[in-house]
């Protein structure tokens, strides 16, 4: 299964995060994506002022696991299998800190933070989204209930490690987690209050009041540790703040981020087709030179003639016979394989290829999608859009991600943003000046947007499941002003 969410990233890259679920029946999956994106020709966006470098530089990638999903009910139940992890790796570290003990123990600390970053997220989007009003207070008694607990659970482990086997450093690694943790609960449950707040109802003030409970113990508690919190008098402290945040959700999802090493794809079958554009062009100047040399003898003027034009016809045939065995591979073969790994095992590869193309080789499912207006079809006519066709084929081994980890993984996110700026550089000043008459009859000036479109269509294909994607980027000289999902 493939899944996919689309968002803008910044004022210049939009972002395409996206699911392959391996099925647990099944020790091998494929899947593969074929993205259209059609540009509009004033862009001046083609295969002569964008070429495939211009492509992978826009285009960055992170491939990293899918989170394990729990319920924060289920972290801190009694059976709980994030924090019996810690505590059997604590234990064991404590007694025989090994390095690969200590590496376990280091990347079960980041898995059960990463872990608790999706659970309190998933909990607060339902909390946000809840509209039966009558489970709202059951809701958030279960949130606060079910925070303290984890985080009670959790700061007792501290006293398993902390003992002379332990370095300060190796416990760094723990207060790292403990103090994103409390940040995470520090900021969503302050998001909550002020959420309840919103709705103007005495009917929250119980739910309000257990979360304000919440916040000032983790305030207090923060404050204990040394955390860096949230002033608003202090601007150099909220950078601090926002600085360390940045820095511990990157040390976190580290250990979910898979090794890819990438290195063009099909090198071997280029260079014997390319071997065989030479080996052609070289027999026609062979057999250029042996039937002149029969006709007119050795050391001839026509002879002479005959060699020196086939030499010029010899590298003509050869360059032509290289484009064409350039562009005969491009639909078997890609632009890059990228291998990925965890730990010392490679867990599957993902291809890439990118290509500009005619309308012509567009599927029509695609360009039914596609539903350009009238007035867009007849600009098509003058001067018609531009089609990149970027491939992308992924294989994952289910067998080797799962004797790899402690956790059943549902299979990876290939996160892809892709930036713009190239996009923008040849559009028009961002503000149009227009014109209306006011109710006194006066002509009145205003300013509108000037607004270019990019469609991008997808192809999603999982065994014999195939399904579509539409997205409508909508973008100014000053950078991207949204992103629509229309099919």
């Amino acid at each position: 299964m493939i899944d996919i969410a689309a968002k803008v990233h910044d004022k210049f890259s939009i972002e395409f995060k996206v699911g392959f679920l391996v099925r647990r029946k099944r020790e091998q999956s494929n899947f593969s994506i074929n993205t259209w994106m059609f540009v509009p020709n004033s862009l001046d966006i083609n295969s002569l002022t964008y070429d495939k470098r211009h492509f992978y530089r826009d285009v960055k990638s992170y491939i990293r696991l899918i989170t394990p999903v729990f319920l924060l009910r289920e972290i801190s139940g009694g059976d709980a299998v994030p924090l019996k992890n810690l505590e059997r790796v604590f234990h064991k570290t404590a007694s025989e800190p090994t390095r690969t003990a200590i590496r376990e123990y280091e990347s079960q600390i980041k898995m059960f933070t990463a872990i608790f970053k999706s659970a309190i997220r998933n909990e607060v989007a339902h909390l946000l989204n809840n509209h039966i009003k009558d489970d709202m207070e059951y809701l958030i008694t279960s949130y606060v209930e079910s925070i303290r607990d984890i985080l009670a659970k959790f700061r007792n482990l501290r006293r398993i490690i902390n003992v002379a086997t332990i370095s300060s450093e190796y416990l760094n690694y723990y207060f790292f987690a403990d103090e994103y943790i409390s940040n995470l609960v520090d900021q969503r449950t302050a998001y909550l209050v002020g959420f309840l707040h919103s709705k103007k109802s005495r009917k929250y003030e119980k739910s309000t009041a257990l979360l304000s409970s919440l916040w000032h113990e983790e305030a207090a508690y923060r404050k204990e540790k040394g955390y860096v919190s949230v002033d608003k008098d202090n601007p150099a402290k909220n950078r601090e703040f926002i600085f360390r945040r940045s820095i511990l959700k990157k040390y976190v999802e580290s250990d979910l981020f898979l090794r890819a090493r990438k290195k063009k794809d099909g090198v071997l079958v280029e260079q014997i087709y390319y071997s065989m554009a030479a080996g052609l062009s070289m027999v026609f100047a062979t057999a250029v030179a042996f039937s002149f040399q029969m006709k007119y003898g050795n050391f001839t003027m026509p002879l002479f003639i005959a060699l020196v034009i086939s030499y010029i016809l010899k590298d003509r045939i050869k360059e032509l016979m290289r484009y064409y065995f350039a562009h005969k591979r491009l639909n078997r073969y890609f632009d890059n394989k990228t291998e990925i790994g965890m730990k010392d095992a490679t867990i599957g590869w993902i291809k890439e290829g990118m290509d500009f193309i005619s309308e012509e080789k567009v599927p029509r499912e695609v360009m039914n999608l596609r539903s350009r207006s009238p007035l867009v079809e007849a600009e098509n006519r003058i001067t018609d859009e531009k089609i990149i066709l970027y491939r992308k084929q992924v294989f994952l081994d289910r067998v080797e991600i799962n004797r790899n980890s402690d956790y059943p993984m549902a299979g990876i996110h290939d996160i892809m943003r892709f930036h713009f700026s190239r996009f923008m550089q040849k559009t028009d000043n961002p503000d149009e000046a227009i014109y209306y008459l006011d109710e006194e009859g006066q002509s009145v000036e205003i300013y509108g947007e000037k607004v270019y479109y990019l469609n991008i269509l997808m192809q999603l294909q999982f065994e014999d499941q195939v399904d579509y994607k539409r997205f409508r980027v909508a973008f100014t000289q000053a950078g991207i002003v949204g992103l629509e999902k229309l099919a």
